[in-house]
């Protein structure tokens, strides 16, 4: 795999694979709130191609950003993570 330039790469857990080479993958991260200086949990969902169909909901997973695969779908599935 040849990288034509710095990817962004994100961790998370496999929360949906209903969808046939398609996984939803959930990443969740702590930001301190600007007036009360308090973490708070913040979550994003990422559709990211998985060619094999090997991912399961619950498992953990590293993706990475890509070209434009379908609508919403620009990360694939990089490796799954113990």
């Amino acid at each position: 795999m040849n990288v034509r330039g710095l990817q962004k790469t994100r961790e998370g857990v496999v929360i949906s694979d209903k969808m046939d080479k398609s996984v939803i993958v959930e990443v969740s991260r702590t930001v301190l709130h600007p007036t009360y200086q308090k973490y708070v949990r913040k979550r994003t969902r990422f559709m990211a191609h998985d060619e094999t169909n090997e991912c399961k909901v619950g498992d953990k997973v590293r993706i990475v950003e890509s070209r434009p695969l379908s609508r919403r779908k620009r990360w694939r599935i990089q490796e799954k993570l113990a």
